[in-house]
């Protein structure tokens, strides 16, 4: 049976209570002044309440001691700390509580060490070499965590912690030490020492926090050399089938009617010969734009800004393909190469028409925003399909029969050598928009 706390306290103190009145009348009857009985019961019964309640607060006292040390002890991460209570009253219940969430908490800090060992075990794995840096009381910075990669890649494998990091450069590479100095994210390769062995292509990240009140900085070096040669034999693959696909396309019909035309001589047919070169001049032709399409993209030139008035820039561009303007283009002013990126523009706009848009229903808007203008080309074409969209800017990727997939990677390389960007989106109601972000003067 549950008894609560004051039902205890009530037991101890019942007796004394019974004595505070039968102790009085008692006395009362031995003597004769009421006032002194009063008095002498009070000097017997006051220590005596005090003894008692103090008996009966000691095993609380006791439990609240034990239970402050335990919090004492969870501050300080140590959760096996245990308090027990005999009672059956309400202080049982706290101390039930108290233990189950001493439970809890060693089940978090049992998580906690095993997701810990989990991630140094990743990390210490890695290929990837990561460095912790903090400021030393030097003024320079310290190493404070280094994995495996980070150890074996600039310090032999030993370990790097406590390590100054100006004195680990030192005996770096000086290409490291290069992209170190410029800040930032970076790209860098390291040539190989011995002859015949292959350059090292890295990828430098770097990553500044507060930890704990400190300034820490996060490096990280990953090795792009095997991926990026992969990635270079698919691309060279790609073009050796895009090309080849193009060049069958055109030599084996220039092939079957030069044979054709030879037979025609033969016999004497020569009013048929008029298409068989028209046919062979087309074909030769459409081969020729292909591959000076390919070499626009393969040799493009930095650009050579100039500043520019978008709407006269616009206007003369219209001279050349049909579009509409919206927007503001009054008066917004840009440093662009005017030949790279009208003839971005240009293939943009053509892509348009060929998407089944007259050029009333192509616009093109100018939009300024802080520090940038935003071009955008919309029209009221079919829009792309999921897979096309996240494609479309990938060279030599085409949906369209003879196409060559190199418009919109041009466009892409125009753009980002203007320090822009370009992104696609499908309208609402249908249709296409191609927009082109760029610095403002």
């Amino acid at each position: 049976m549950k008894r609560s706390l004051a039902g205890r306290l009530m037991l101890w103190l019942l007796p004394l209570g019974v004595a505070a009145i039968a102790l009085p009348l008692a006395m009362q009857t031995w003597l004769d002044d009421v006032w002194l009985s009063a008095i002498i019961s009070a000097v017997v019964l006051l220590p005596l309440a005090a003894w008692v309640i103090r008996q009966a607060l000691m095993p609380v006292n006791s439990l609240f001691r034990a239970l402050s040390g335990a919090v004492n002890s969870y501050r300080d991460g140590e959760f096996n700390f245990g308090v027990h209570w005999s009672g059956n009253d309400e202080l049982n219940d706290l101390v039930v509580s108290h233990e189950e969430l001493g439970q809890v908490l060693r089940d978090q800090r049992q998580g906690l060490a095993q997701r810990e060992l989990l991630l140094d075990s990743m990390i210490q794995h890695s290929p990837v070499a990561m460095l912790l840096l903090a400021p030393g009381g030097d003024g320079g910075m310290r190493v404070v965590f280094a994995n495996l990669a980070a150890r074996n890649l600039l310090f032999g494998g030993r370990r790097m912690e406590g390590q100054r990091f100006e004195t680990l450069l030192e005996h770096a590479e000086p290409e490291l030490v290069e992209a170190m100095e410029r800040g930032g994210d970076s790209l860098f390769a390291v040539g190989a020492e011995e002859e015949g062995g292959e350059e090292q292509i890295y990828h430098l990240a770097r990553r500044r926090f507060q930890l704990n009140g400190r300034q820490q900085e996060l490096l990280q070096l990953w090795r792009l050399t095997t991926e990026l040669r992969r990635q270079e034999v698919q691309t060279w693959k790609k073009v050796i089938r895009v090309i080849s696909h193009e060049l069958n396309n055109s030599l084996a019909p220039v092939a079957s009617l030069a044979h054709s035309g030879g037979e025609l001589v033969r016999r004497g047919r020569h009013d048929q010969l008029e298409h068989v070169f028209a046919t062979i001049e087309e074909r030769a032709r459409h081969l020729e734009e292909f591959i000076r399409g390919y070499a626009r993209f393969a040799k493009l030139p930095q650009p050579q800004k100039q500043a520019i008035e978008w709407f006269a820039f616009l206007r003369g561009l219209q001279q050349q393909i049909g579009f509409t303007i919206e927007g503001h283009a009054e008066g917004i002013r840009s440093r662009i190469d005017p030949a790279q990126l009208g003839q971005a523009l240009l293939n943009l706009v053509k892509n348009a028409h060929e998407a089944g848009c007259e050029g009333s229903e192509v616009i093109v808007r100018v939009i300024p925003l802080h520090g940038q203008v935003r071009v955008e080309v919309l029209d009221r074409g079919s829009g792309m399909n999921e897979a096309v969209l996240q494609n479309a800017l990938v060279p030599f990727y085409s949906t369209k029969r003879n196409g060559t997939g190199l418009g919109l990677a041009l466009t892409r390389e125009i753009v980002e050598a203007h320090d822009g960007r370009i992104a696609l989106h499908n309208r609402e109601g249908g249709g296409l928009c191609v927009s082109l972000h760029l610095p403002s003067t």
